[in-house]
């Protein structure tokens, strides 16, 4: 059968009262960014739908690529038919061959948008249903959960039936929580937590620490590669680059070993919180999970937290390891995110860091450090670039990948 157009049913945006139309604009959006490769999709966002008609376009990749944006609950590959009732038995019967098995059941749903049209929702729906148990004799009708669901939408431009319902990725539509950054390095958890982060409807822009010489580019393809990887949630986000050695070179010559990361990660959350605010973030999202590193005790992220009033928040915080591993795997993350190149949180790791630093004294060893002036000069160095659906950026390094594994 040949399909017309792919019928989209929003999530949470139904509870979204008087915000709705700028939840359905945010979502038309961000399938829009998605599926910026089909030019010959044309998309009617309404109250309840968002209508993508295919105009002769493979719906298999579309429909794949959908199953990942937020904000969708449901959606069902839909074929339209004239508004012509012997005309929608016949494609129903036709649709019905396609889907039915012996011993399964089925029912008939009908939304009627056009309540001009000739028969109620009822009619309609006993019409049917009498003309598919005439085509099939002895198939059961199950109106709770029934194998099949032949949905039937009467619109003014035509009548439209679907079967095949396919589960969206649910939550809010990414941008329709506000701005936020989220601290990416190249590890399993911070993908997951922006992951996590834009499910919520929060519009993530990537901040990524580098210290070259002591960090590869392959590492800044990295981690550029897994922000194009979340780009499938929602569309595009900036992507930020931090240089970060001038800082960790001055921390490391003047600070006593035991307090070198704790500062440090004080240093990437003032700058994280400064571009924050030049950007209009309402807060920063990060990877930390309570106790899986030194950093991570509830001690450290208290002192590294000092710096800064700014809401911190941690998607994966109360996660164990495993859990976090099932959804990178689960966003198509995890692969890239255990390949062998260094970031700078790894290359400068003290060999037994503080689980329990002092606030007074991380401020006291601090004191000594020119901090507005490290901050500045790493500030002046920023490089903003914009990551879109689909750009690549380690297929020309998968040899030496290939010979680090």
């Amino acid at each position: 059968m040949e399909y017309t157009e792919i019928m989209v049913r929003y999530g949470e945006l139904s509870t979204k009262g008087k915000n709705r139309k700028s939840f359905i604009d945010r979502l038309h959006g961000n399938v829009a960014k998605v599926l910026n490769d089909y030019p010959d999709l044309r998309m009617q966002p309404h109250r309840d739908r968002l209508h993508i008609q295919l105009n002769g376009t493979d719906a298999k990749p579309v429909m794949e690529k959908l199953k990942n944006v937020f904000g969708i609950q449901t959606f069902s590959l839909s074929v339209k038919v004239s508004r012509n009732f012997e005309d929608v038995k016949k494609k129903a019967i036709e649709m019905m061959h396609e889907a039915y098995k012996p011993g399964m059941s089925f029912k008939v749903g009908t939304k009627r948008s056009d309540h001009t049209y000739e028969l109620d929702t009822n009619q309609v729906n006993l019409q049917l249903g009498d003309a598919i148990c005439d085509e099939f004799p002895g198939i059961d009708v199950e109106m709770k959960k029934p194998d099949i669901k032949i949905s039937v939408e009467v619109r003014q431009d035509g009548i439209y039936l679907s079967y095949l319902t396919v589960k969206g990725a649910g939550g809010l539509p990414v941008g329709t929580a506000g701005k936020a950054m989220l601290m990416l390095s190249g590890g399993i958890d911070s993908p997951v937590a922006g992951y996590l982060a834009m499910k919520r409807g929060v519009d993530i822009e990537m901040v990524h620490f580098f210290s070259p010489p002591y960090t590869s580019e392959q590492a800044l393809n990295k981690a550029k590669e897994l922000t194009s990887k979340l780009t499938a949630f929602g569309g595009h986000i900036k992507f930020i680059e931090v240089p970060f050695a001038e800082i960790q070179e001055t921390i490391k010559a003047g600070v006593p070993e035991g307090y070198l990361m704790t500062i440090q990660r004080r240093f990437m959350l003032r700058l994280t919180d400064l571009i924050r605010e030049k950007e209009n973030g309402l807060a920063i999202f990060n990877g930390e999970a309570v106790g899986q590193v030194a950093s991570q005790t509830l001690e450290s992220m208290a002192a590294i937290n000092d710096v800064t009033t700014t809401p911190i928040l941690r998607p994966v915080a109360t996660m164990d390891k495993t859990e976090i591993i099932r959804l990178a795997e689960k966003i198509d993350t995890f692969n890239l995110s255990i390949q062998p190149f260094e970031d700078c949180c790894t290359v400068f790791a003290p060999p037994s860091p503080k689980t329990r630093p002092s606030i007074e004294k991380t401020r006291k060893f601090e004191s000594s450090l020119d901090v507005d002036g490290l901050i500045q000069r790493a500030m002046d160095g920023i490089k903003i670039t914009t990551i879109e659906h689909g750009d690549k950026f380690m297929e020309s390094d998968q040899e030496n990948i290939s010979s680090l594994l």
